[in-house]
């Protein structure tokens, strides 16, 4: 089904069609919801319960960490659905802040994303794919390995057997995307349905084999901060958990593929975040149940040590050694689905600016057959592999923290600009709680973003210096715009 639908009406009136393909919407209500869900589950709920035990050793804290997280995401996530229900069109936060506040600020946007954010994001997940891999088949042969400083910091490159799998995945499934929005949709759909599955077995292993569950592990320990001294602390928690929420904000970039948009994007981006607050909560409510605190923090927070993650010593509570060999199974699932769900819907955003003629125009095209933007995806997918390879991808996206919080911000408080330039367009959608929620999200934001600059004021400047790099190309491109406009 194309977006102009009027094509047959036109037709049957003798008038031109325009032959130039279109998007398809092919994303049911599920396909969207599968979305939502399936990028947010990466691997922050198999890892992060330890750094958060560590910052405040009280399990009510860690619970009530990723209760505020998940609220505070949930917050985002009523703004962009009526965002998303008002402007249905391939680009999702692009558009919103086109039609907020300018070209210039979508494009810089737009530069950010490409270049870092969303290709970092696919370069990781894939590395981390075959690193989880690698725990199950071995295959660590490493061909070549060099050394060297990348502004300011020391690099370790290397490249062998896990790097050449990371990037023929990527490649792989973007490919898959390429062939059709509805066939990455039911792709997504299932990789979603999976992992939860995993999950499920995870916490219904805990709750109903493990060789007793103790209520006392939810009493708080001796040595937890007081609260007047931990506000730190449950920010520092919060943080972590912040990390495992991200990602809800990338379905609307396929909102222009999504069927009957004005319903079922404000559905599937509160309906999923309702499943992951929840889904979160039990399960870490499931980790203190069978791990003492001091087990939970001495677990591995992240995918590069060799400590044990806490899910893998919860899993062994009731499979044994087998737990460990289950947890990096649905850690293969679930990074999996994220590199799915973000291949098929950061490729729009770039698609989206060649479309408005601030972009490279083959970045536009959409293919004939498929009616995906092939363009986009390739390139996409041929730099997230040079990121693969150059193992800068973690740096780089650590420099986009603080441009992205930025971002989130700007994008939120378009809810305010666009009811003031927009009063009387029909909303199929309003924000629950709004004026307050689209405050408290803003003002979080502003603190996460100096929080950012203060902690890391090296990763802050090179992520606007990452950003002005755009400028330039913005005033290009806006340049040849003019000129086409002039001469038509």
């Amino acid at each position: 089904m194309c977006l102009d639908p009027n094509a047959s009406t036109k037709a049957q009136k003798g008038f031109a069609v325009d032959s130039e393909p279109q998007l398809e919407r092919g994303l049911s209500f599920t396909d969207a919801m599968s979305l939502v869900v399936g990028i947010v589950i990466g691997t922050g709920v198999f890892l992060k319960a330890a750094v958060m035990a560590q910052a405040v050793r009280t399990p009510f804290l860690v619970l009530a960490a990723w209760v505020c997280a998940g609220v505070l995401s949930l917050a985002g996530a009523l703004v962009y659905a009526e965002l998303g229900a008002l402007l249905p069109q391939a680009g999702g936060e692009y558009v919103y802040l086109r039609e907020s506040y300018g070209d210039a600020l979508a494009f810089l946007f737009g530069w950010m994303r490409m270049t870092v954010a969303s290709t970092g994001t696919i370069a990781s997940l894939a590395v981390g794919f075959s690193t989880f891999l690698s725990a199950l088949i071995p295959f660590n042969t490493i061909w070549t390995q060099r050394s060297f400083v990348w502004f300011g910091q020391a690099i370790s490159w290397q490249f062998g057997k896990q790097q050449a799998l990371a990037v023929a995945l990527i490649l792989f499934i973007s490919a898959i995307n390429s062939v059709g929005v509805s066939v990455g949709g039911r792709i997504q759909s299932l990789v979603t349905g999976v992992k939860l599955f995993g999950i499920v077995v995870i916490v219904g292993g805990v709750f109903l084999f493990s060789h007793g569950l103790h209520f006392s592990n939810l009493v708080a320990s001796k040595d937890a901060p007081q609260w007047w001294f931990g506000i730190s602390s449950f920010g520092t928690a919060m943080l972590a958990a912040l990390w495992a929420y991200d990602g809800w904000n990338q379905m609307p970039m396929v909102a222009g593929e999504v069927q009957q948009p004005e319903r079922n994007v404000p559905r599937a981006l509160i309906g999923g975040m309702v499943i992951m607050i929840f889904l979160y909560t039990i399960v870490n409510l499931a980790y203190f149940l069978v791990l003492p605190v001091r087990e939970i923090a001495t677990s591995s927070s992240t995918l590069y040590r060799d400590a044990v993650p806490v899910a893998a010593k919860a899993a062994q509570t009731f499979l044994g050694t087998l737990g460990g060999r289950l947890v990096s199974i649905i850690f293969l699932v679930s990074t999996l689905g994220s590199l799915q769900g973000s291949v098929l819907t950061c490729a729009r955003v770039p698609y989206a600016m060649a479309k408005d003629g601030l972009f490279f125009s083959p970045f536009g095209v959409l293919s004939k057959s498929a009616h995906t933007p092939v363009f986009s995806i390739a390139m996409q997918a041929i730099w997230a592999s040079v990121l693969a390879l150059s193992g800068t991808f973690d740096q780089l996206t650590d420099y986009t923290i603080f441009s992205s919080w930025i971002f989130y911000a700007l994008v939120t408080s378009s809810v305010f600009v666009l009811r003031r330039k927009m009063p009387n367009v029909v909303r199929p959608y309003r924000t629950l709680g709004y004026p307050f929620m689209p405050i408290v999200f803003i003002g979080v934001a502003c603190w996460l973003t100096w929080n950012t600059l203060q902690t890391r004021p090296l990763e802050s400047l090179t992520g606007i210096i990452i950003i002005a790099m755009g400028l330039p190309l913005y005033l290009y491109f806006r340049r040849i715009r003019r000129r086409d406009k002039r001469f038509r």
